[in-house]
């Protein structure tokens, strides 16, 4: 954490604190999200072109704290993932995949502080792998006397639209429907692009947890997005792809 970071975030939480135990508040969601954010902040990395960001957030809590949110805490979490990956994509930062927030109460940290963990974490990796007696992502809620994790429904996969812009300059519209799209030279791939710098098998899109990801198949010429050479990263609205000398634009990215 860099030195200016670590200042700001001492005067933060001594401040947070101070107003919890003379006003007698209560932590409100909004502070929970700011924590968060910061967090992904101070944690960035450059790797490869890209600054990737962190994609799993523990929230610590006094229980007292978390007793409190308990009523609106399912709908928190699922909250707090969406406004990181919000967050994310203002920022233009990359993450490996969609965020998930757990939110813990530990009786060290005192009454109206919060302390996030911010960590790295593949896709394949089962975000609640760590957590005590916890079950997967669309388990029941498990509480037990150190741990409580609220779990996220599975977000239903993404439709999207987007704008093929061909190298001799026409354009057409491509759907879709949440099932995995290859893209190359090939014929067997779903969207065919006539294009020699594209390689026969270029990449894939697909949907990952409600997000929807573009992933290089290994090509030859390599796989851009908004100017920056991707191996895997996870598109939004506005989102400018090319391949080859082929650009596809993401127009629209909605739940279907």
């Amino acid at each position: 954490m860099r030195p200016l970071a670590a200042l700001e975030r001492m005067i933060e939480r001594l401040v947070e604190r101070s107003s919890a135990r003379i006003f007698r508040t209560q932590i409100q969601p909004l502070q929970v999200q700011r924590r968060v954010e910061r967090a992904m902040e101070t944690q960035r990395r450059s790797v490869a072109g890209r600054t990737m960001v962190p994609n799993r957030f523990t929230v610590r809590l006094n229980p007292d704290d978390l007793a409190a949110l308990e009523p609106i805490a399912t709908t928190l979490v699922s909250d707090l993932a969406d406004a990181a990956l919000t967050f994310a994509r203002t920022h233009r930062y990359a993450l490996v995949d969609r965020p998930r927030v757990a939110l813990v109460p530990n009786r060290a940290i005192a009454v109206g502080d919060i302390q996030v963990d911010a960590q790295f974490q593949d896709a394949g990796a089962d975000a609640s792998a760590g957590v005590s007696g916890a079950e997967g992502a669309n388990g029941p809620a498990v509480v037990s006397d150190r741990t409580m994790v609220f779990s996220i429904p599975q977000p239903d996969a993404p439709v999207a639209i987007l704008r093929e812009l061909r190298p001799d300059g026409s354009e057409r519209e491509v759907s879709l429907d949440g099932r995995p799209l290859t893209i190359g030279r090939a014929t067997d791939n779903g969207l065919v692009l006539q294009d020699s710098r594209v390689s026969r098998h270029h990449a894939r899109l697909q949907a990952r947890r409600g997000t929807l990801v573009l992933s290089d198949l290994g090509s030859t010429n390599g796989s851009r997005v908004n100017g920056v050479t991707v191996q895997e990263v996870v598109l939004g609205p506005g989102d400018r792809i090319q391949l080859g000398d082929t650009v596809l634009i993401v127009d629209t990215v909605s739940q279907a």
